[in-house]
């Protein structure tokens, strides 16, 4: 007998962080398998956002028990889907639940007032498994990587550090360099392809944004400001070069931020900085090292697979653009 599911979709500000603890757990063993990532700390600060009541989004349950919840975080003008998930013991019933949800957080989202942009990026989800509720809202599709380097195996690349031109040093990261830092991310991101899926990149304070989030807050990770570096024009001072780096488990690394100042593309800049942290993270004991990427940048992404990263996952961001806005 076939036994027809009615899905309950509810506000998630009616739940505790108890009643939906066991829901995020089991996502964070997933980050875990499929990612390598321990999400237990950013559960653990979901958790309290939860208990604090004020998270837009919902959740879905199946006569009365919880299978799924979706959020979003607003941005002044823009709104970023937070998360979707969704964990059942039946495909079909999680997918329905997910799609649900995420139809029922973009309605939310499109009739919102003042919101002129909506921003997703899901890295759990294959590329293409959530498309239709995106899709058939507006959104524009962006392919991204997620890639991997298994720094245990045996060496696939060319394991020396390209050189520097002269004048040019590379240091660690400070927070002395943390508002020419946020000037070097606007700079590298003019008119590239990352300002259409992050528009933080497009202004010097959404630059400074996106740099204090990855720094303060652990949903790119633990920031490890000894594994990060920067290159200063010995002349002048400035910065033209940063590699930022978090930790996302205890052996594995995650790539935050490689930039290049635009004016000193083409002097293999970025593949100094990433051979060098990849040196520097094999002698500290690190297994892996993770980076995200968008698909149609081929500079970053055949850098990257030269240097013995591989493709461990390929995910979607989704943007939306209000006509007119």
């Amino acid at each position: 007998m076939t036994v027809t599911t009615q899905l309950e979709i509810l506000d998630l500000r009616h739940f505790s962080a108890r009643q939906l603890r066991p829901l995020l757990e089991a996502e964070a063993r997933m980050w875990n398998l499929r990612l390598r990532w321990d999400y237990q700390s950013s559960t653990e600060l979901l958790l309290q956002y939860l208990d604090s009541r004020i998270l837009p989004g919902f959740v879905s349950l199946d006569r009365g028990r919880i299978c799924g919840f979706a959020f979003c975080v607003y941005e002044g003008h823009k709104a970023v889907v937070g998360d979707a998930w969704s964990f059942t013991a039946d495909p079909d019933l999680t997918r329905q639940s997910t799609y649900t949800l995420l139809h029922r957080l973009l309605d939310l989202l499109l009739y919102s007032p003042g919101i002129n942009r909506i921003e997703s990026q899901l890295l759990l989800y294959d590329s293409g498994t959530l498309s239709e509720p995106f899709l058939s809202a507006g959104f524009k599709p962006h392919p991204r990587l997620f890639l991997e380097h298994d720094l245990t195996a045996a060496p696939t690349h060319d394991a020396s550090q390209p050189s520097l031109p002269g004048g040019i040093d590379l240091v660690p990261w400070s927070t002395a360099f943390y508002q020419v830092a946020a000037a070097l991310i606007h700079d590298s991101y003019a008119n590239h392809i990352d300002a259409l899926i992050n528009d933080q990149y497009c202004t010097l304070h959404g630059s400074l944004r996106f740099l204090h989030n990855i720094v303060r807050f652990p949903g790119c990770g633990v920031f490890e400001p000894q594994q990060s570096w920067v290159l200063r024009h010995r002349a002048t001072g400035a910065l033209i070069g940063m590699l930022l780096c978090s930790r996302v488990a205890e052996d594995v690394a995650h790539i935050t931020q490689l930039c290049v100042a635009s004016a000193w593309r083409g002097h293999r800049l970025g593949a100094a900085l990433l051979h060098h942290a990849m040196n520097h993270l094999t002698r500290s004991s690190t297994s892996a090292i993770t980076l995200t990427v968008t698909e149609v940048n081929r500079p970053a992404v055949e850098l990257y697979l030269r240097s013995g990263f591989f493709i461990r996952q390929r995910f979607d961001a989704m943007v939306y653009d209000k006509p007119g806005s």
